[in-house]
């Protein structure tokens, strides 16, 4: 066996615990791009909704 490669194990760790955090994080925003997407979809839904109300009650 190379005795050898464990001397890198630890900077392995390292880089895996850092592409994992990378990958979290990505995650993350694009959840939040979503969420805010729909959430602007959904009030301009709303205000469309007020519109067509004000103009069937005149």
């Amino acid at each position: 066996m190379n005795w050898k490669v464990l001397d890198h194990v630890p900077l392995l760790l390292y880089i895996l615990a850092a592409k994992t955090l990378i990958f979290c994080l990505a995650f993350a925003a694009v959840k939040m791009y979503q969420r805010k997407r729909l959430e602007a979809k959904q009030q301009k839904l709303e205000v469309e909704k007020k519109t067509q109300e004000k103009k069937e009650s005149q």
